[in-house]
């Protein structure tokens, strides 16, 4: 007896004849066959931590905020152009007014002018306190911790003497022995900075250094140098990069106490914190000279504030466990 095939089936039966799938597949050393459509892709790393940090809205916004910053204070000069290295007496503490949006202070300066430069000193400051200091920092650290034995624990000693000392008092002490500037406050800022990064740096290496990777170096005869800069800095990047991303909002609070302390960079150079300094002065006064005080005091709030979202954000985003998502 001859099978009939179903209605629909046979060769011009009024449909058509649905084409096997096209399936890409690899075999693999063992023989075993892996559908390339169906295979997991693995995400890189940047890719990873990116889609961490972008889910933080708060820390979007706040890099948000630091691009403005970023371009106000040092694209925004080159468009509302200022006289910021000669007073003018003539308008001293006028309010604000079309020819000058947010007034003047108490030597004729504009103060949207002044603010703007001295938004560059505080992020250049801050930024180039934070690389020193970082950099000195991880050094230090990956070096006690990989070494280890005697030179690990005096290392660490002398971190411990350094952290032992309020940092405050020197750093007050090195302003008033050293003319302040932008290079001075760097090194000064800096010089205290990096004992917490190294301690950091130290903890990480200890565990870094028991890995496959970085046994492998020692048993080729791989000198030390080579696998702290290879592969234990490298791998202890996350670290680094969040701890750096603090250490720019605290050189920037730093700077900003020495400012107001009448211990920062020189006039006719400035910082927010020096102007908000000459802005107290005038805080008792019968009339409102609020321009003087709040755009100096919101700007170093909001950039400090700013950089620590982006500093919890990037602690996530290095974190193995979210990465593994």
């Amino acid at each position: 007896m001859a099978l009939i095939p179903p209605s629909g089936s046979l060769p011009g039966a009024g449909s058509a004849i649905a084409e096997p799938d096209v399936v890409e597949t690899v075999t693999t050393a063992d023989g075993t066959a892996v559908d390339l459509a169906r295979a997991p892709q693995k995400r890189g790393l940047l890719r990873r931590g990116w889609e961490v940090f972008a889910e933080n809205r708060l820390a979007l916004a706040s890099l948000t905020l630091i691009v403005f910053i970023v371009l106000f204070c040092f694209v925004g000069p080159l468009i509302y152009r200022t006289n910021q290295a000669n007073t003018n007496l003539d308008e001293v503490l006028c309010h604000p007014s079309g020819a000058h949006l947010l007034g003047c202070d108490n030597v004729g300066y504009d103060v949207l002018g002044r603010l703007m430069v001295g938004g560059q000193t505080s992020l250049e400051v801050g930024l180039a306190a934070a690389i020193v200091a970082c950099l000195f920092g991880t050094l230090y650290g990956a070096v006690s911790g990989y070494i280890g034995g005697f030179v690990d624990s005096f290392l660490m000693r002398v971190v411990d003497a350094g952290l032992s000392i309020p940092y405050i008092t020197i750093i007050i002490i090195l302003s008033v022995a050293f003319r302040p500037s932008k290079i001075t406050m760097i090194f000064i800022i800096a010089a205290f900075y990096w004992l917490g990064v190294s301690r950091l740096v130290r903890g990480e290496t200890l565990t870094l250094r028991t890995r496959e990777y970085v046994q492998a170096v020692k048993v080729v005869g791989g000198r030390s140098h080579r696998a702290i800069l290879r592969h234990i800095v490298p791998n202890a990047i996350g670290t680094i990069i969040v701890q750096a991303t603090f250490a720019v909002a605290d050189s920037i609070l730093i700077l900003s106490g020495l400012g107001f302390l009448g211990l920062g960079v020189q006039a006719p150079a400035t910082d927010w914190g020096s102007m908000l300094s000459g802005g107290l002065t005038y805080l008792q006064s019968s009339q409102s000279y609020w321009w003087l005080i709040y755009p100096a005091g919101i700007a170093i709030i909001l950039t400090c504030i700013a950089f620590n979202f982006i500093g919890d954000a990037l602690r996530d985003a290095f974190e193995t466990r979210l990465q593994r998502r």
